[in-house]
Formats: structure tokens, C-alpha cells, sequence
């Protein structure tokens, strides 16, 4: 899975999920744009999907992270 997304300032914009379950991810992404990267974290980090131990959710919430480190917020 891939995960494309767009920051303002603090802000998370458009996020697309390339991969995953469709409807899961579209839902993640309309309810996390415009929220505070931080609050965004919070909420989806560490969601796990079945018996597997991440989700699409945490993978974003990975990202973020990632993200986070590597810019100056």
C-alpha cells in the first residue's frame, strides 16, 4: 500500500490510499482532512485490521509520524 498526502502547516490535507480496502481508506481520509496532525495520530495510531497488527489507519498514522520527524511542525 502506498499513502499520498498533503500538509498545511499543521493541517492534514488530501490524503489517498493506492491499495487497501476502498472504503475504509476514503472514510479515514474525509474524516481526518483539515484535523491537527497530532489529533489525527491520537485517534487512528495503533487501529489494527483482524487479527493482523496494523491497519491502513495505522499505517497513515505511521506516516504521519514519519512526516512529523522529518519537517519542522
Amino acid at each position: 500500500m502506498e499513502i499520498d498526502f498533503d500538509m498545511d502547516g499543521r493541517k492534514i490535507g488530501d490524503v489517498q490510499f493506492i491499495g487497501g480496502c476502498s472504503g475504509n481508506t476514503q472514510g479515514v481520509a474525509a474524516l481526518i482532512k483539515g484535523m491537527d496532525i497530532d489529533e489525527a495520530i491520537s485517534r487512528i495510531k495503533g487501529i489494527r485490521c483482524g487479527m493482523k497488527s496494523t491497519s491502513c489507519p495505522d499505517q497513515l498514522a505511521r506516516a504521519l509520524e514519519q512526516y512529523k520527524e522529518n519537517h519542522e511542525l
